[in-house]
């Protein structure tokens, strides 16, 4: 099934990319983004009209994986009526993921279908490169093209020299912006990535200048913005739930809360990664099974004697390596659990079934 010509410029306002729709679905199904979600139900845009709507009933069951839900960035087949329903969600060509608050292990979307990820740092008090490569480790297995924007380079005066140490830790291709979110000409460069059809999504702590920069890129103030903490330059939730914005450039925004954990789900790759390096470096020692501890002929002993490898990266790399062990165990433990919990429930039933 494909769109006429005029629906399909319509969508394109909303980030739409041409693709065949399933064969299957009825002729009065719509196609529809979501835009807003929240506990009450979401809020969609068709490229002309804002509208709330509801999800088919079968997004509501608990045992559902999350992920299996309309999240925002989606494209979505609907149902007109009063409300509207949401009852299929269309392929999704980037998926960024995190793993979900508590202990559950399960995943959660931030947003589908984005183009760009914006990291947002503040160059004050609350710099953490630590913080910058994690969230490139989530990024890295979503599809979309990972940026880090370094905000409020207006208040440091040794932005360059922080620019030039952060790049030591994130080397080239990945590009990177120094700006200042409340001028338009600084945040100039990021527009590139925000044209007719595409989408980003801005993630990043509460209080580096999220809804600031979507407001300067909007041209006008829409989203709250609040001051920092003078003593750590952490900042309050203004952004309460996630929302993609249309842009005059022609582009879609998603803004979304500050994160105050970014959890891994177990399905990253190291040795893909801005690591990736250090991977091949410690396949380089003497002894596969090199401990990089005080074996002979160790690689990354060495490298971080010479200062070829900077200490803080290698201990941020250890503690995402096993991070990201226990989070994989974590997801296949729960996966086998499922599997063996469905064996049974399909027992049980035909077990009464027969009685």
């Amino acid at each position: 099934m494909q769109l006429a010509p005029d629906i399909e410029r319509r969508l394109e306002r909303i980030g739409w990319r041409t693709q065949v729709l399933p064969s299957d679905v009825p002729a009065e199904w719509l196609v529809a983004r979501v835009v807003v979600q929240h506990r009450a139900g979401y809020q969609l845009h068709d490229g002309d009209t804002l509208f709330n709507a509801q999800p088919a009933a079968r997004f509501l069951k608990r045992d559902i994986d999350p992920t299996e839900r309309p999240a925002v960035g989606d494209f979505v087949m609907f149902v007109p009526g009063a409300p509207p329903v949401i009852e299929r969600i269309l392929p999704r060509r980037t998926e960024l993921r995190r793993g979900a608050a508590g202990e559950n292990h399960q995943r959660q979307i931030i947003a589908a279908n984005v183009d760009a990820v914006f990291v947002l740092n503040g160059l004050d008090g609350d710099f953490n490169p630590a913080r910058i490569e994690r969230y490139l480790l989530m990024i890295q297995s979503s599809g979309a093209l990972p940026i880090v924007v370094l905000t409020k380079a207006d208040r440091a005066s040794d932005a360059d020299d922080i620019f030039a140490e952060l790049r030591q830790r994130v080397p080239p291709p990945l590009e990177m912006f120094a700006v200042n979110a409340k001028s338009a000409d600084s945040v100039a460069p990021l527009v590139a990535y925000l044209g007719l059809g595409q989408t980003a999504v801005l993630v990043g702590s509460s209080g580096v200048g999220k809804s600031t920069l979507t407001n300067t890129l909007l041209g006008h103030e829409r989203m709250a913005t609040a001051t920092v903490r003078e003593h750590d330059s952490r900042g309050r939730h203004t952004t309460t739930h996630r929302a993609l914005i249309q842009l005059p450039s022609g582009g879609c925004l998603i803004d979304t809360p500050g994160m105050r954990e970014v959890k891994l789900t177990g399905e990253e790759e190291l040795d893909r990664s801005q690591f990736a390096d250090i991977d091949e470096l410690a396949s380089s020692c003497r002894f596969g099974d090199c401990g990089h501890v005080s074996e002979p002929g160790c690689a990354v002993r060495a490298a971080l004697s010479d200062g070829s490898l900077d200490p803080a990266r290698w201990q941020n790399y250890l503690k995402l390596r096993g991070e990201l062990v226990a989070a994989a165990d974590a997801l296949e433990a729960q996966l086998r659990r499922k599997g063996e919990n469905r064996v049974l429930t399909k027992s049980l039933g035909k077990r009464l079934h027969e009685k």
